[in-house]
């Protein structure tokens, strides 16, 4: 079967839906086809040159004009060029705003041009259960949702939120989030160096990673982590940065924890803190799937969670972690207090995590794109 020409856009930072973009993007190039990835900035998780992968800048102009940068009509623009010279199969767009109504755009004025190009676009969360919510956005989310070729979205859940909050009336794929097991490598030297210098032997630790947003309740983070520290000899490292995060050194601070409290900032990789931590934190108010929860098991490490969105969907209750009722924080520190004061139930818990994880391998969830490709390219 021919090697197709895919333009992949996406927001290129730390976020879930960039890194599963330039994750997939990576792979599919791997295997053969030529991946252009089309973004305001070369995608953090891209790192340097490699073999059929090219990467087309979106510049804004910025004309005294505009209040606000056009972004939509540039990315409109540079998609229409770069599927024309570049001869591209197909585009596949994450994150609905504004990606899924420019490439609607960019295909209407290619098939003017009597260009054909397919359009899958991928739904990660936030893009419908909270900024989609707007009301103001509804009219083009649900008009570019249903003019693509194809969506797809990365949970049940996320699908169901999709279908009540917008008007939607054609068939979602459901094609979850990965994690490419075979490159995830064990503890080493490297890595018992590095836990000795956050912790003593006798400490455990503690991870939460995400973009410090007020959907991902880091002030939940370290109530947990305050009562379980009560408890036993324990470090907390805080892995990200945003909008909560003064706040959260404030609460340290009243807590009196800060000295057992590493903020570690934005990680290049931020998967290495979850190879020396003991047990994974996430007590969202919102997971559209919960891409870091599934890192974390993918190296071993148990998850404590809410049952909200996708993470029932991840994380098995009581068997591959432990989920409770969001906000309830005692609840989610006396599990985690149990898994971390029992051996036995810890490695029983920390070996079911690993199996789910290997349900999410890239080379299970990679077919299901490469195929939906190919069904839009015939």
């Amino acid at each position: 079967m021919k090697k197709l020409k895919i333009g992949i856009v996406c927001y290129p930072t730390f976020g879930g839906s960039g890194v599963v973009a330039t994750e997939l993007g990576k792979a599919l190039a791997a295997n053969g086809h030529s991946v252009h990835f089309i973004t305001y900035a070369q995608p953090v998780r891209l790192g340097s040159m490699r073999k059929n992968i090219y990467y087309h800048e979106v510049r804004v102009s910025d004309y005294p004009l505009f209040d606000f940068p056009p972004y939509e009509l540039t990315l409109t623009s540079k998609l229409v060029d770069v599927v024309t010279h570049e001869k591209l199969d197909l585009l596949h767009v994450h994150y609905a705003i504004p990606h899924a109504s420019a490439a609607v755009f960019a295909k209407n004025i290619l098939r003017h041009n009597g260009i054909r190009i397919p359009v899958v676009c991928t739904l990660h969360g936030t893009d419908i259960t909270l900024v989609g919510k707007d009301p103001s956005y509804e009219p083009v989310i649900s008009y570019a949702i249903n003019s693509v070729d194809a969506v797809t979205c990365v949970s049940e859940s996320l699908k169901n939120d999709t279908y009540e909050h917008f008007k939607v009336d054609r068939d979602i794929d459901v094609i979850p989030n990965f994690v490419e097991m075979s490159k995830i490598v064990g503890a080493s030297a490297a890595t018992t160096e590095m836990r000795a210098s956050f912790a003593k032997p006798d400490e455990k630790i503690l991870v939460h990673i995400s973009n410090f947003r007020p959907v991902k309740r880091v002030d939940d983070v370290a109530r947990i982590f305050a009562k379980v520290r009560a408890k036993m000899p324990a470090k907390l490292l805080l892995v990200g940065d945003g909008p909560d995060r003064y706040r959260i050194e404030l609460m340290c601070r009243e807590l009196k924890i800060c000295s057992d409290v590493h903020f570690l900032g934005k990680l290049k990789n931020p998967t290495e803190s979850l190879h020396i931590s003991d047990l994974f934190l996430l007590p969202s108010e919102s997971e559209s799937f919960g891409l870091s929860a599934l890192e974390a098991m993918s190296v071993g490490v148990p998850v404590i969670a809410t049952n909200t969105g996708g993470l029932p969907e991840v994380v098995d209750d009581g068997v591959s972690g432990y989920l409770s009722n969001l906000g309830d924080v005692e609840a989610m520190a006396n599990n985690a207090i149990k898994l971390l004061s029992d051996d036995v139930l810890y490695k029983k818990i920390s070996d079911a995590a690993l199996a789910k994880a290997n349900t999410f391998d890239l080379s299970l969830v990679l077919p299901m794109y490469e195929n939906l490709y190919y069904q839009l390219c015939k």
